[in-house]
């Protein structure tokens, strides 16, 4: 009497080894490869990609352009010293009567740096006494302009008391005295009243 087979296998494939039987299984699951993307992943990698904006290099540059524009008017109105341009540390009445104050009047300290370069021409004739004479004037004036800064802040800190009471008064020396130290076409904000201009 011949031997019965299960009813899903054949002759041919029930004496296979196990080893060979479980690749085979293997290989027919495997035979469709990665399995199929869900429908919503695939519409939204869809909708990404259509609502992504096309940027072309004309845009690009012109994106570029404003930005410039823009960068160089916020630059203007600061060097004007309109007053939604100015950065926190420049901002504020007291702020701005302290550059009026500065900038109507004259003080050593706007020609150090004039001086520091003729001092540097002059170091540079091999002749002792006149080397010697150039550091002389430098140290002078380094020396006339903290004492000019120290009788400006004082200056500076009554003004204020006196013109806006109530204000605090601390840094607004140092600022003024820094201020009258730079050069007066380089000060930022530009000076807005004239040497010996009254203001208020």
């Amino acid at each position: 009497m011949g031997k019965a087979y299960p009813s899903n296998l054949t002759p041919a494939t029930s004496i296979r080894p196990r080893h060979l039987l479980y690749s085979w299984a293997m290989s027919t699951n495997e035979s469709k490869g990665r399995p199929t993307p869900k429908r919503k992943e695939a519409e939204s990698k869809r909708k990404v990609s259509s609502l992504a904006p096309v940027v072309t290099k004309d845009q690009k540059r012109a994106s570029k352009a404003l930005a410039r524009q823009d960068r160089l008017a916020q630059r203007a109105a600061y060097l004007r010293g309109e007053e939604s341009a100015l950065p926190s540390r420049d901002r504020g009445p007291a702020r701005r009567y302290v550059r009026n104050y500065v900038d109507s009047r004259r003080s050593v300290g706007e020609y150090f740096l004039p001086i520091i370069f003729f001092v540097l021409v002059l170091t540079l004739f091999p002749i002792a006494a006149l080397q010697y004479g150039a550091i002389a004037l430098m140290y002078a004036v380094l020396l006339v302009a903290v004492v000019d800064g120290i009788l400006l802040s004082r200056k500076i800190r009554k003004a204020i008391e006196t013109n806006f009471p109530g204000t605090a008064t601390k840094g607004l020396g140092m600022y003024a005295w820094l201020r009258s130290t730079q050069m007066r076409r380089l000060r930022a904000p530009h000076p807005q009243v004239k040497v010996g201009e009254k203001f208020n």
